[in-house]
């Protein structure tokens, strides 16, 4: 018996129209900023790995504030690429013609890549951040209520003046760069970045697309 000619299918996959843009951030509220600190992360993992627990360590605020930010190794000051991107997707529900989940898989914010010590010896992770720029951080101190009524005095890094470019990696087959600035400045009135943004019911971590008078101060500033 003649074997049987297989038969075999072409398939042509639409292209994806990749592009780059850059958009300048200006921020109209001071930044707040809390990153997981060493002590935070260890404290976690003594817990979960059932160690003996020791004395509560003292309170150092200058320890505190010095580990709630984000770093290059250059000595500059970054935040979390990907806060930007969760806060355009959350501010999509106020755009109309584009839903969360289109927004969500059409486009991302490129950061640099930090690696971030873990808890555990020996480990690491890869972070991708976005340069923040305009002037040093201050201290910040802060009541919060932690749980069951109780108090506590947080010591962050607070940003103000603060602006920050970012790069977009976006699929222009669904998003066009007008869209996405729009997203964008959406976002940064709506929803913010950082501790005590617009969307956990504060006021800061708020920002704008730069406007040309925004790009020109810059240029005179540097």
């Amino acid at each position: 018996m003649a074997n049987a000619k297989k038969e075999t299918t072409s398939i042509e996959l639409p292209k994806l129209d990749i592009q780059m843009m850059e958009a300048t951030l200006i921020g109209d509220t001071p930044l707040i900023v809390h990153a997981w600190s060493q002590k935070a992360k260890r404290e976690m993992l003594q817990k979960q790995m059932k160690a003996a627990k020791g004395a509560k360590e003292a309170k150092n605020p200058v320890d505190d504030f010095e580990q709630s930010m984000y770093r290059f190794e250059d000595g500059g000051y970054g935040f979390p690429s990907v806060a930007f991107k969760a806060a355009a997707v959350t501010a999509v529900t106020s755009v109309s013609g584009i839903t969360k989940v289109a927004a969500r898989q059409a486009f991302h914010i490129v950061g640099d890549g930090v690696d971030v010590k873990g808890a555990f010896d020996g480990t690491s992770a890869r972070m991708n951040l976005v340069r923040i720029e305009g002037g040093k951080p201050r201290m910040r101190e802060d009541m919060v209520r932690i749980g069951m009524g109780t108090a506590d005095l947080r010591y962050r890094a607070e940003f103000w003046p603060w602006h920050a470019t970012v790069l977009v990696r976006f699929n222009a087959n669904v998003l066009s760069p007008a869209q996405i600035l729009n997203m964008l400045n959406v976002a940064g009135f709506a929803c913010g970045i950082g501790e005590w943004r617009p969307e956990k019911d504060g006021e800061s971590g708020m920002f704008h697309v730069a406007t040309e008078a925004d790009l020109g101060k810059l240029a005179e500033a540097a």
